[in-house]
């Protein structure tokens, strides 16, 4: 089901066409190769000092059901409903140290936010759908999958392929299927000067 955004200026299809949906076909697996592809897209992304702070445990249905279902456990009861069609489930983290120099790193958890829209942008453009979650149990997470204290959890992302929407409960198909929106570029983008909108 393409969704491709209504936007005031005229963007790449990419950029336009990918959504966060929640629709995910159970019965199709992503093959290993596509996630090597996911995740050589979040590795080109730009990071303070190339200092690449992301790490990303990867939880694949197909070939580790144990890891899949950890990730899965963590999830609020809202995203498993949907969730549990996804193969893929992704932890997201970020050292929260420069390899360098051994310093606080605050920059990290905006370098790794840029790193997964790397992701989800090569998924829309490898036919494939991914979803950012911030509604999951970090601290179980972490426990879960031994994730050191410097390294600050990030969100969990599901991947996999579209279905349609019929296969959602009535209330996430209501989500599913309503427009997308933005609020207009004056309000978040300023020309100079705090709350001067560039158009």
């Amino acid at each position: 089901m393409p969704k491709p955004a209504t936007t005031q200026q005229p963007i790449h299809d990419i950029i336009a066409n990918r959504w966060s949906g929640r629709a995910y076909d159970a019965s199709k697996p992503v093959s290993k190769e596509q996630i090597i592809s996911l995740l050589e897209a979040a590795r080109w992304a730009p990071s303070c000092f190339g200092d690449e702070p992301w790490r990303y445990v990867v939880c694949n249905k197909a070939d580790n059901m144990q890891a899949w279902q950890a990730a899965f456990d963590c999830l609020v009861p809202g995203n498993q409903g949907w969730a549990v069609n996804a193969p893929v489930l992704l932890l997201i983290c970020a050292d929260t140290v420069f390899r360098a120099n051994g310093k606080p790193n605050k920059w990290a958890p905006y370098d790794t936010g840029a790193a997964t829209e790397n992701l989800c942008l090569q998924a829309a453009a490898s036919g494939l759908m991914a979803h950012q979650m911030g509604g999951f149990d970090a601290d179980k997470a972490r426990a879960s999958f031994k994730v050191p204290e410097r390294y600050q959890i990030l969100p969990m992302v599901t991947v996999g392929y579209q279905a349609p929407a019929d296969t959602l409960s009535d209330e996430v198909k209501e989500r599913e299927l309503a427009a997308r929106n933005r609020q207009p570029l004056g309000e978040l983008f300023f020309d100079g000067a705090w709350e001067k909108p560039i158009v």
